[in-house]
Protein backbone atom coordinates (compact mmCIF):
# COMPACT_ATOMS: atom_id res chain seq x y z
CA UNK A 1 0.00 0.00 0.00
CA UNK A 2 1.13 3.67 -1.07
CA UNK A 3 0.04 7.16 0.07
CA UNK A 4 1.38 10.18 -0.97
CA UNK A 5 0.25 13.35 1.36
CA UNK A 6 -0.19 17.09 1.11
CA UNK A 7 0.31 19.78 3.45
CA UNK A 8 -1.83 22.98 2.65
CA UNK A 9 0.74 25.58 1.45
CA UNK A 10 3.80 22.91 0.67
CA UNK A 11 5.14 21.62 -2.19
CA UNK A 12 6.49 18.89 -0.56
CA UNK A 13 4.97 15.30 -0.27
CA UNK A 14 5.08 12.51 1.93
CA UNK A 15 5.18 8.87 -0.01
CA UNK A 16 4.40 6.19 2.79
CA UNK A 17 5.49 2.78 0.56
CA UNK A 18 6.80 0.22 3.48
CA UNK A 19 10.03 -1.10 3.28
CA UNK A 20 11.06 1.31 0.24
CA UNK A 21 14.82 0.85 0.16
CA UNK A 22 15.66 3.89 -0.88
CA UNK A 23 18.24 6.55 0.40
CA UNK A 24 18.48 9.85 0.37
CA UNK A 25 19.86 11.61 -2.58
CA UNK A 26 18.14 8.79 -5.07
CA UNK A 27 15.87 9.31 -7.57
CA UNK A 28 12.45 8.03 -8.30
CA UNK A 29 10.24 7.82 -11.22
CA UNK A 30 6.67 8.26 -9.94
CA UNK A 31 3.44 7.05 -12.76
CA UNK A 32 -0.27 6.43 -12.49
CA UNK A 33 -1.13 9.03 -10.33
CA UNK A 34 -4.72 10.03 -12.32
CA UNK A 35 -5.40 13.62 -10.46
CA UNK A 36 -4.53 16.59 -8.58
CA UNK A 37 -3.37 15.88 -4.70
CA UNK A 38 -3.74 18.74 -2.89
CA UNK A 39 -3.78 20.75 -5.80
CA UNK A 40 -0.37 19.90 -7.34
CA UNK A 41 -0.81 18.97 -10.61
CA UNK A 42 -0.52 15.12 -11.79
CA UNK A 43 2.21 16.57 -14.51
CA UNK A 44 4.09 17.21 -11.46
CA UNK A 45 4.05 14.03 -9.95
CA UNK A 46 4.52 11.65 -12.39
CA UNK A 47 7.84 12.37 -13.06
CA UNK A 48 11.39 12.03 -11.43
CA UNK A 49 12.08 13.43 -8.31
CA UNK A 50 15.23 13.47 -5.64
CA UNK A 51 14.60 11.78 -2.55
CA UNK A 52 14.83 13.46 1.03
CA UNK A 53 13.80 12.94 4.48
CA UNK A 54 14.25 8.73 4.30
CA UNK A 55 12.73 6.84 6.80
CA UNK A 56 12.11 2.91 6.79
CA UNK A 57 8.58 3.30 5.48
CA UNK A 58 8.54 7.18 3.98
CA UNK A 59 10.31 9.38 1.96
CA UNK A 60 9.80 13.08 0.61
CA UNK A 61 9.35 14.69 -2.68
CA UNK A 62 9.09 18.43 -3.86
CA UNK A 63 7.10 20.34 -6.69
CA UNK A 64 7.09 23.06 -8.19
CA UNK A 65 3.57 23.80 -7.16
CA UNK A 66 2.31 24.39 -3.32
CA UNK A 67 -0.59 22.34 -2.10
CA UNK A 68 -3.72 24.39 -1.52
CA UNK A 69 -5.08 21.92 0.57
CA UNK A 70 -4.03 18.72 2.86
CA UNK A 71 -4.69 15.88 0.52
CA UNK A 72 -3.89 11.87 0.63
CA UNK A 73 -3.72 9.99 -2.58
CA UNK A 74 -3.96 5.99 -2.58
CA UNK A 75 -4.97 4.62 -5.77
CA UNK A 76 -2.31 2.00 -7.25
CA UNK A 77 0.81 4.17 -7.99
CA UNK A 78 3.85 3.05 -9.59
CA UNK A 79 7.24 3.85 -8.09
CA UNK A 80 10.56 3.55 -10.82
CA UNK A 81 13.36 3.92 -8.22
CA UNK A 82 16.91 4.41 -9.99
CA UNK A 83 19.80 2.38 -9.19
CA UNK A 84 21.50 3.58 -5.93
CA UNK A 85 24.87 5.58 -7.05
CA UNK A 86 26.38 4.52 -3.74
CA UNK A 87 29.54 6.11 -2.49
CA UNK A 88 32.19 7.57 -4.79
CA UNK A 89 34.69 7.26 -2.46
CA UNK A 90 35.77 4.50 0.07
CA UNK A 91 33.69 5.42 4.00
CA UNK A 92 36.12 4.28 6.99
CA UNK A 93 34.52 3.10 9.80
CA UNK A 94 35.62 3.94 13.26
CA UNK A 95 32.69 3.45 15.57
CA UNK A 96 30.65 0.85 17.80
CA UNK A 97 31.59 -2.84 16.29
CA UNK A 98 34.63 -1.96 14.38
CA UNK A 99 37.42 -3.28 16.18
CA UNK A 100 37.93 -6.07 18.42
CA UNK A 101 36.18 -6.78 22.08
CA UNK A 102 37.96 -5.28 24.65
CA UNK A 103 40.35 -2.99 22.87
CA UNK A 104 40.57 -0.30 25.26
CA UNK A 105 38.08 1.87 27.71
CA UNK A 106 34.32 1.98 26.91
CA UNK A 107 33.18 4.12 23.94
CA UNK A 108 36.52 4.25 22.48
CA UNK A 109 36.86 4.33 18.66
CA UNK A 110 38.74 1.50 16.98
CA UNK A 111 42.50 3.44 15.87
CA UNK A 112 42.50 1.51 12.16
CA UNK A 113 39.21 1.44 10.19
CA UNK A 114 36.89 -0.66 8.86
CA UNK A 115 36.78 0.15 5.11
CA UNK A 116 33.84 0.46 2.67
CA UNK A 117 35.28 0.37 -0.72
CA UNK A 118 33.19 2.94 -3.41
CA UNK A 119 30.71 1.34 -5.68
CA UNK A 120 31.97 0.33 -9.10
CA UNK A 121 30.86 -1.10 -12.18
CA UNK A 122 31.84 -2.67 -15.16
CA UNK A 123 29.78 -2.76 -18.13
CA UNK A 124 30.22 -4.01 -22.14
CA UNK A 125 27.84 -3.66 -24.98
CA UNK A 126 25.97 -6.46 -26.67
CA UNK A 127 24.79 -5.02 -30.05
CA UNK A 128 23.55 -1.82 -29.73
CA UNK A 129 22.39 -2.67 -26.20
CA UNK A 130 24.75 -2.62 -22.75
CA UNK A 131 25.28 -4.71 -20.18
CA UNK A 132 26.37 -3.60 -16.74
CA UNK A 133 26.73 -5.02 -13.20
CA UNK A 134 27.34 -3.64 -10.16
CA UNK A 135 30.34 -5.11 -8.32
CA UNK A 136 28.83 -8.02 -6.25
CA UNK A 137 25.27 -7.72 -6.99
CA UNK A 138 22.96 -8.05 -9.94
CA UNK A 139 23.34 -7.94 -13.91
CA UNK A 140 21.47 -5.19 -15.95
CA UNK A 141 20.44 -4.85 -19.47
CA UNK A 142 19.57 -1.51 -21.28
CA UNK A 143 18.15 -1.74 -24.46
CA UNK A 144 18.92 0.50 -26.93
CA UNK A 145 15.96 3.23 -28.25
CA UNK A 146 17.12 6.56 -30.34
CA UNK A 147 14.43 8.36 -27.98
CA UNK A 148 16.64 6.82 -24.86
CA UNK A 149 12.93 6.54 -22.99
CA UNK A 150 13.67 2.66 -22.31
CA UNK A 151 15.05 1.84 -18.66
CA UNK A 152 17.67 -0.70 -17.78
CA UNK A 153 16.05 -3.80 -16.13
CA UNK A 154 17.38 -6.82 -14.15
CA UNK A 155 19.03 -9.30 -17.25
CA UNK A 156 17.15 -11.93 -15.56
CA UNK A 157 13.65 -10.39 -15.83
CA UNK A 158 13.99 -10.68 -19.70
CA UNK A 159 11.93 -13.33 -21.20
CA UNK A 160 13.65 -16.74 -21.92
CA UNK A 161 16.06 -15.94 -18.51
CA UNK A 162 17.69 -18.74 -17.21
CA UNK A 163 19.62 -18.98 -14.32
CA UNK A 164 21.43 -15.75 -14.56
CA UNK A 165 24.02 -15.40 -11.26
CA UNK A 166 22.44 -13.16 -9.14
CA UNK A 167 25.79 -12.00 -7.43
CA UNK A 168 28.58 -10.70 -9.82
CA UNK A 169 31.61 -9.35 -9.70
CA UNK A 170 32.39 -7.69 -13.23
CA UNK A 171 31.03 -8.60 -16.70
CA UNK A 172 32.65 -8.64 -20.19
CA UNK A 173 31.99 -9.74 -23.28
CA UNK A 174 34.30 -11.74 -25.65
CA UNK A 175 33.85 -9.62 -28.32
CA UNK A 176 34.94 -12.57 -30.95
CA UNK A 177 32.60 -15.37 -29.83
CA UNK A 178 29.71 -13.23 -28.20
CA UNK A 179 29.83 -14.95 -24.77
CA UNK A 180 28.91 -12.91 -21.94
CA UNK A 181 31.31 -13.76 -18.82
CA UNK A 182 30.85 -13.00 -15.26
CA UNK A 183 33.97 -13.00 -13.25
CA UNK A 184 33.31 -14.21 -9.42
CA UNK A 185 29.71 -15.32 -8.82
CA UNK A 186 27.26 -17.33 -7.98
CA UNK A 187 27.30 -20.94 -8.46
CA UNK A 188 24.93 -22.36 -11.02
CA UNK A 189 22.13 -24.42 -9.13
CA UNK A 190 23.30 -23.62 -5.08
CA UNK A 191 23.49 -19.58 -5.52
CA UNK A 192 26.25 -19.82 -3.09
CA UNK A 193 28.61 -16.83 -4.14
CA UNK A 194 32.22 -18.10 -4.96
CA UNK A 195 35.04 -15.18 -5.79
CA UNK A 196 37.38 -17.08 -8.27
CA UNK A 197 34.42 -18.34 -10.19
CA UNK A 198 34.15 -17.39 -13.94
CA UNK A 199 30.72 -18.54 -15.92
CA UNK A 200 29.61 -17.06 -19.05
CA UNK A 201 26.17 -17.00 -21.07
CA UNK A 202 25.18 -18.98 -24.31
CA UNK A 203 26.48 -17.37 -27.50
CA UNK A 204 24.02 -14.30 -28.45
CA UNK A 205 22.40 -15.00 -25.39
CA UNK A 206 23.26 -13.01 -22.21
CA UNK A 207 20.44 -13.97 -20.64
CA UNK A 208 20.38 -17.80 -20.85
CA UNK A 209 23.39 -19.45 -18.33
CA UNK A 210 21.99 -22.86 -18.64
CA UNK A 211 24.90 -25.38 -19.15
CA UNK A 212 24.23 -28.77 -20.74
CA UNK A 213 22.10 -29.89 -23.76
CA UNK A 214 19.65 -27.24 -23.78
CA UNK A 215 17.53 -25.45 -26.30
CA UNK A 216 17.81 -21.84 -25.93
CA UNK A 217 14.28 -19.87 -25.91
CA UNK A 218 15.89 -16.64 -27.68
CA UNK A 219 18.18 -18.60 -30.35
CA UNK A 220 16.37 -22.21 -30.97
CA UNK A 221 20.36 -23.62 -30.93
CA UNK A 222 21.85 -25.62 -27.89
CA UNK A 223 23.03 -23.84 -24.99
CA UNK A 224 27.28 -23.10 -24.54
CA UNK A 225 26.67 -21.91 -21.08
CA UNK A 226 29.80 -23.29 -18.68
CA UNK A 227 31.93 -22.47 -15.98
CA UNK A 228 34.83 -23.65 -14.60
CA UNK A 229 36.94 -22.18 -11.18
CA UNK A 230 40.43 -20.35 -10.84
CA UNK A 231 43.10 -22.33 -8.30
CA UNK A 232 45.25 -19.44 -6.94
CA UNK A 233 44.04 -16.56 -4.68
CA UNK A 234 41.21 -14.86 -3.16
CA UNK A 235 39.16 -13.01 -5.34
CA UNK A 236 38.87 -12.28 -8.83
CA UNK A 237 39.77 -8.27 -9.57
CA UNK A 238 39.67 -7.91 -12.96
CA UNK A 239 39.18 -9.09 -16.03
CA UNK A 240 40.76 -7.23 -19.68
CA UNK A 241 40.20 -8.27 -22.87
CA UNK A 242 43.12 -8.01 -25.22
CA UNK A 243 43.54 -9.31 -28.70
CA UNK A 244 43.45 -13.11 -28.74
CA UNK A 245 42.91 -14.06 -25.00
CA UNK A 246 41.50 -12.63 -21.88
CA UNK A 247 43.11 -11.91 -18.96
CA UNK A 248 42.15 -12.52 -15.68
CA UNK A 249 43.52 -10.86 -12.24
CA UNK A 250 43.00 -12.42 -8.90
CA UNK A 251 44.56 -10.67 -6.09
CA UNK A 252 48.11 -12.83 -6.54
CA UNK A 253 47.67 -14.58 -9.96
CA UNK A 254 47.09 -13.75 -13.88
CA UNK A 255 45.62 -16.26 -15.90
CA UNK A 256 44.52 -16.03 -20.08
CA UNK A 257 41.28 -17.51 -21.09
CA UNK A 258 41.05 -17.89 -25.20
CA UNK A 259 37.69 -19.31 -27.08
CA UNK A 260 38.67 -22.71 -28.30
CA UNK A 261 35.59 -22.59 -30.77
CA UNK A 262 34.71 -27.04 -29.25
CA UNK A 263 32.54 -27.71 -27.16
CA UNK A 264 34.74 -26.84 -24.23
CA UNK A 265 33.53 -23.36 -25.42
CA UNK A 266 36.86 -22.09 -23.98
CA UNK A 267 40.53 -23.48 -23.03
CA UNK A 268 40.60 -23.57 -19.50
CA UNK A 269 42.21 -21.06 -17.60
CA UNK A 270 45.89 -20.91 -18.11
CA UNK A 271 47.88 -19.12 -15.48
CA UNK A 272 50.38 -17.11 -16.62
CA UNK A 273 52.11 -15.00 -12.86
CA UNK A 274 51.81 -15.82 -9.28
CA UNK A 275 53.01 -13.80 -6.44
CA UNK A 276 51.64 -11.07 -8.31
CA UNK A 277 49.38 -8.11 -7.06
CA UNK A 278 47.21 -5.69 -8.41
CA UNK A 279 45.95 -2.68 -6.24
CA UNK A 280 42.39 -1.80 -7.52
CA UNK A 281 39.75 -3.21 -10.53
CA UNK A 282 40.69 -0.08 -12.48
CA UNK A 283 44.07 -0.18 -12.83
CA UNK A 284 44.88 -2.37 -15.53
CA UNK A 285 44.28 -0.99 -19.39
CA UNK A 286 45.71 -2.33 -22.60
CA UNK A 287 47.18 -0.53 -25.46
CA UNK A 288 48.95 -1.14 -28.33
CA UNK A 289 48.09 -4.75 -27.39
CA UNK A 290 50.34 -4.65 -24.42
CA UNK A 291 48.40 -4.76 -20.75
CA UNK A 292 49.76 -2.51 -17.90
CA UNK A 293 48.46 -2.78 -14.72
CA UNK A 294 49.62 -1.23 -11.19
CA UNK A 295 50.68 -3.09 -8.16
CA UNK A 296 50.39 -2.46 -4.59
CA UNK A 297 54.22 -2.12 -4.45
CA UNK A 298 55.21 -1.75 -8.47
CA UNK A 299 54.05 -1.51 -12.31
CA UNK A 300 53.61 -4.78 -14.37
CA UNK A 301 53.40 -4.53 -18.40
CA UNK A 302 52.16 -8.04 -19.97
CA UNK A 303 52.90 -8.84 -23.39
CA UNK A 304 52.42 -12.64 -24.10
CA UNK A 305 54.88 -12.50 -20.23
CA UNK A 306 54.64 -10.81 -17.38
CA UNK A 307 57.42 -8.05 -16.73
CA UNK A 308 57.96 -5.78 -13.79
CA UNK A 309 58.41 -2.29 -15.43
CA UNK A 310 61.58 -0.61 -14.27
CA UNK A 311 60.24 2.74 -13.03
CA UNK A 312 62.17 5.51 -11.74
CA UNK A 313 59.12 7.34 -9.72
CA UNK A 314 58.54 3.71 -7.87
CA UNK A 315 59.94 5.16 -4.33
CA UNK A 316 57.58 8.70 -4.47
CA UNK A 317 55.08 6.38 -5.41
CA UNK A 318 54.66 3.49 -3.34
CA UNK A 319 56.35 4.87 -0.36
CA UNK A 320 53.57 7.91 -0.29
CA UNK A 321 50.39 6.22 -1.55
CA UNK A 322 46.81 5.53 0.93
CA UNK A 323 46.17 1.57 0.55
CA UNK A 324 43.14 1.51 2.73
CA UNK A 325 41.55 3.93 -0.53
CA UNK A 326 43.53 2.01 -2.93
CA UNK A 327 40.18 0.82 -4.47
CA UNK A 328 39.63 4.42 -6.01
CA UNK A 329 43.11 4.10 -8.16
CA UNK A 330 41.80 4.17 -12.02
CA UNK A 331 43.63 4.13 -14.96
CA UNK A 332 43.93 5.47 -18.49
CA UNK A 333 45.43 6.75 -21.70
CA UNK A 334 46.27 9.37 -23.77
CA UNK A 335 47.38 7.60 -27.04
CA UNK A 336 48.24 11.48 -29.00
CA UNK A 337 51.32 11.53 -26.27
CA UNK A 338 52.18 7.68 -25.83
CA UNK A 339 50.84 7.59 -22.28
CA UNK A 340 49.53 5.52 -19.54
CA UNK A 341 47.98 7.26 -16.52
CA UNK A 342 47.23 6.29 -13.07
CA UNK A 343 45.61 7.94 -10.80
CA UNK A 344 46.07 7.62 -7.02
CA UNK A 345 45.28 8.64 -3.55
CA UNK A 346 48.46 9.82 -1.23
CA UNK A 347 48.89 8.63 2.42
CA UNK A 348 47.29 11.79 3.58
CA UNK A 349 44.25 11.42 1.56
CA UNK A 350 41.16 9.52 0.97
CA UNK A 351 40.69 10.57 -2.40
CA UNK A 352 42.52 10.04 -5.82
CA UNK A 353 44.72 13.56 -5.95
CA UNK A 354 48.17 12.33 -7.60
CA UNK A 355 49.27 10.76 -11.00
CA UNK A 356 52.08 9.02 -12.14
CA UNK A 357 52.35 8.47 -16.04
CA UNK A 358 54.25 6.42 -17.80
CA UNK A 359 55.57 7.05 -21.94
CA UNK A 360 55.68 3.77 -23.09
CA UNK A 361 57.18 4.87 -26.65
CA UNK A 362 60.18 7.10 -24.62
CA UNK A 363 60.11 4.70 -22.13
CA UNK A 364 59.74 7.71 -19.61
CA UNK A 365 57.80 7.99 -16.16
CA UNK A 366 56.79 11.71 -14.85
CA UNK A 367 53.90 12.42 -12.04
CA UNK A 368 52.01 15.36 -10.75
CA UNK A 369 48.75 16.29 -8.81
CA UNK A 370 45.07 16.01 -10.36
CA UNK A 371 41.63 14.86 -8.84
CA UNK A 372 40.38 12.27 -11.65
CA UNK A 373 38.19 9.69 -10.98
CA UNK A 374 37.54 8.74 -14.13
CA UNK A 375 39.20 8.94 -17.64
CA UNK A 376 38.04 7.78 -20.88
CA UNK A 377 40.97 8.57 -24.05
CA UNK A 378 38.95 7.30 -27.24
CA UNK A 379 39.28 7.83 -30.74
CA UNK A 380 35.63 8.98 -31.50
CA UNK A 381 36.20 12.11 -29.49
CA UNK A 382 38.62 15.08 -29.86
CA UNK A 383 39.52 14.99 -26.05
CA UNK A 384 40.17 12.61 -23.30
CA UNK A 385 37.24 13.31 -20.73
CA UNK A 386 37.91 12.69 -17.18
CA UNK A 387 35.68 13.36 -14.10
CA UNK A 388 36.78 14.91 -10.81
CA UNK A 389 36.38 14.25 -7.41
CA UNK A 390 33.64 17.74 -7.18
CA UNK A 391 31.78 16.26 -10.28
CA UNK A 392 32.70 18.34 -12.77
CA UNK A 393 33.72 16.23 -16.39
CA UNK A 394 36.43 17.55 -18.24
CA UNK A 395 38.05 17.58 -21.42
CA UNK A 396 41.77 17.51 -21.65
CA UNK A 397 44.49 18.40 -23.92
CA UNK A 398 41.97 21.30 -25.20
CA UNK A 399 43.49 25.07 -25.00
CA UNK A 400 46.25 26.32 -23.85
CA UNK A 401 45.01 28.33 -20.77
CA UNK A 402 43.55 27.27 -17.19
CA UNK A 403 39.82 28.79 -18.39
CA UNK A 404 40.61 32.14 -18.63
CA UNK A 405 44.33 32.50 -16.68
CA UNK A 406 47.70 31.52 -17.76
CA UNK A 407 48.12 27.26 -17.75
CA UNK A 408 51.37 27.29 -14.84
CA UNK A 409 53.79 24.64 -16.19
CA UNK A 410 57.53 22.85 -16.14
CA UNK A 411 59.62 20.04 -17.46
CA UNK A 412 62.72 19.64 -14.38
CA UNK A 413 65.07 17.27 -14.97
CA UNK A 414 67.17 15.14 -12.12
CA UNK A 415 70.59 15.75 -11.56
CA UNK A 416 73.07 15.75 -14.34
CA UNK A 417 76.52 15.17 -13.40
CA UNK A 418 79.56 13.71 -15.33
CA UNK A 419 82.13 10.82 -14.48
CA UNK A 420 79.20 10.13 -12.14
CA UNK A 421 79.87 12.67 -9.97
CA UNK A 422 83.74 12.37 -9.60
CA UNK A 423 84.32 16.28 -11.29
CA UNK A 424 83.27 19.09 -11.19
CA UNK A 425 81.33 20.70 -14.74
CA UNK A 426 81.61 23.94 -16.05
CA UNK A 427 78.60 24.94 -18.32
CA UNK A 428 79.06 28.15 -20.58
CA UNK A 429 76.24 27.49 -23.14
CA UNK A 430 72.86 25.65 -23.73
CA UNK A 431 70.93 25.38 -27.23
CA UNK A 432 67.65 25.20 -25.51
CA UNK A 433 65.84 23.70 -28.38
CA UNK A 434 62.07 24.63 -27.47
CA UNK A 435 59.60 24.89 -30.09
CA UNK A 436 56.24 27.15 -29.44
CA UNK A 437 53.78 25.37 -32.17
CA UNK A 438 50.11 25.80 -31.33
CA UNK A 439 51.16 28.98 -29.22
CA UNK A 440 48.52 32.11 -29.76
CA UNK A 441 50.38 34.85 -27.88
CA UNK A 442 52.74 36.92 -30.03
CA UNK A 443 55.45 37.05 -27.51
CA UNK A 444 55.28 33.39 -26.02
CA UNK A 445 58.49 32.35 -23.97
CA UNK A 446 59.31 30.01 -21.45
CA UNK A 447 62.55 30.74 -18.47
CA UNK A 448 65.09 28.18 -18.75
CA UNK A 449 66.92 27.33 -14.74
CA UNK A 450 70.19 26.39 -14.58
CA UNK A 451 71.03 24.91 -10.75
CA UNK A 452 74.44 23.60 -9.61
CA UNK A 453 75.00 21.91 -6.00
CA UNK A 454 78.36 20.35 -4.99
CA UNK A 455 76.78 17.39 -2.94
CA UNK A 456 73.72 15.02 -3.19
CA UNK A 457 70.79 16.25 -0.89
CA UNK A 458 72.49 19.63 -0.13
CA UNK A 459 71.00 22.49 -1.07
CA UNK A 460 70.73 24.03 -5.08
CA UNK A 461 73.66 27.08 -5.16
CA UNK A 462 75.46 26.54 -1.61
CA UNK A 463 76.60 24.41 0.38
CA UNK A 464 79.40 22.88 2.74
CA UNK A 465 82.97 22.52 1.21
CA UNK A 466 83.96 19.22 1.65
CA UNK A 467 85.47 17.72 4.88
CA UNK A 468 85.70 21.58 6.38
CA UNK A 469 82.73 22.36 8.03
CA UNK A 470 83.09 26.16 6.17
CA UNK A 471 80.72 27.46 3.61
CA UNK A 472 82.15 28.22 0.10
CA UNK A 473 80.12 29.83 -2.12
CA UNK A 474 79.03 28.37 -5.40
CA UNK A 475 77.54 29.52 -8.62
CA UNK A 476 74.16 30.47 -7.96
CA UNK A 477 71.64 29.11 -10.50
CA UNK A 478 70.95 30.83 -13.67
CA UNK A 479 67.64 32.01 -15.03
CA UNK A 480 67.34 32.72 -18.74
CA UNK A 481 64.24 33.76 -21.05
CA UNK A 482 63.70 31.38 -24.28
CA UNK A 483 61.14 32.42 -27.22
CA UNK A 484 61.06 31.06 -30.67
CA UNK A 485 64.17 32.99 -32.20
CA UNK A 486 66.55 31.88 -29.50
CA UNK A 487 68.77 29.43 -30.87
CA UNK A 488 71.50 29.26 -27.79
CA UNK A 489 72.04 31.01 -24.78
CA UNK A 490 75.50 31.80 -22.84
CA UNK A 491 75.46 30.87 -18.65
CA UNK A 492 77.84 30.22 -16.49
CA UNK A 493 77.41 27.58 -13.91
CA UNK A 494 79.21 25.45 -11.74
CA UNK A 495 78.76 22.68 -9.72
CA UNK A 496 79.00 18.69 -8.94
CA UNK A 497 75.65 18.34 -10.25
CA UNK A 498 73.41 20.58 -12.12
CA UNK A 499 69.45 20.47 -12.77
CA UNK A 500 67.68 21.87 -15.41
CA UNK A 501 64.40 23.09 -15.59
CA UNK A 502 61.96 24.78 -18.13
CA UNK A 503 59.04 26.77 -16.93
CA UNK A 504 55.70 28.92 -18.57
CA UNK A 505 52.93 31.12 -17.00
CA UNK A 506 52.62 33.32 -19.40
CA UNK A 507 48.81 33.32 -21.50
CA UNK A 508 48.33 31.21 -24.37
CA UNK A 509 51.76 30.21 -24.30
CA UNK A 510 52.17 26.43 -25.66
CA UNK A 511 55.30 24.28 -25.92
CA UNK A 512 57.79 21.55 -26.27
CA UNK A 513 60.90 20.54 -25.26
CA UNK A 514 63.17 18.53 -27.45
CA UNK A 515 66.28 17.47 -26.90
CA UNK A 516 68.67 20.33 -25.10
CA UNK A 517 72.28 20.66 -26.04
CA UNK A 518 74.35 21.59 -22.90
CA UNK A 519 77.91 22.57 -23.14
CA UNK A 520 79.85 21.57 -20.33
CA UNK A 521 83.24 20.82 -19.41
CA UNK A 522 85.29 18.96 -16.32
CA UNK A 523 86.55 21.72 -13.82
CA UNK A 524 88.42 19.75 -11.38
CA UNK A 525 87.94 17.76 -8.20
CA UNK A 526 87.26 20.25 -5.33
CA UNK A 527 85.29 22.90 -5.04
Amino acid sequence: MSVLNTTNGSNQITVTLANHGALNGDYVLIQNVNSAVGGIPASEINTNHLISGVTTNTFIITTTTAASSAASYSSPITFIFDIHAGVATGSFGYGWGAGGWSRGAWGSAFTLPIVTPPRLFSQDRFNNDLLFCIRNADIYYWEYDNTFATRAVLLSSLNGASDVPQLVGSILMSQQDRHLLAFGCTEYSTNNYDPLLIRWASQDAPEWWTPGNVTVTSTGALSSAGFFRLANGSQIIKAVRTRQEILVFTDSSLYSIQYAGTEEVFIPPQEFADNISIISTNSAITVNNVTYWMGIDKFYAYNGRVETLSCTLRQYVFQDINLAAAPQVVCGTNEQFNEVIWFYPSRDSNEVNRYVIYNYLENLWYYGQLERTAWLDSSLRFYPQAASTSGWLFNHENGTNDDDLPMQSYISSGDIDIESGDQFMLIRRIIPDVNFTGSSANDASVDLTISPRNFPGSSYATNNAEGTGLTKAVELSTTVPIDQYTDQVFVRARGRQIRYKIESDGLNVQWQLGIPRIDTRPDGRKS
